[in-house]
């Protein structure tokens, strides 16, 4: 799956985001697919935190993305 989120601004490249270090990845070599989304890592390593505590990383990807948010509150659980 691409997320055009993750699009770089200029030259229109692809970059995916690692969502345990955080560095943009332009050729990863390290994917792992979780509730029909793939994820993309920069090393073993961090394919292996990721795969570890899955739900922690998906919830704050999501908080961050504002899915979780309600008015002035924050809903916490599974979606």
């Amino acid at each position: 799956m691409r997320n055009d989120g993750d699009k770089a601004a200029s030259g229109g490249a692809d970059l995916h985001l690692d969502p345990v270090c955080g560095k943009r990845l332009a050729a990863p070599r390290h994917t792992s697919d979780y509730k029909q989304r793939r994820y993309y890592f920069c090393s073993d390593t961090c394919q292996h935190a990721f795969q570890q505590r899955t739900e922690w990383f998906r919830l704050n990807e999501l908080a961050r993305a504002g899915a979780l948010l309600t008015p002035g509150k924050v809903r916490w659980g599974l979606s």
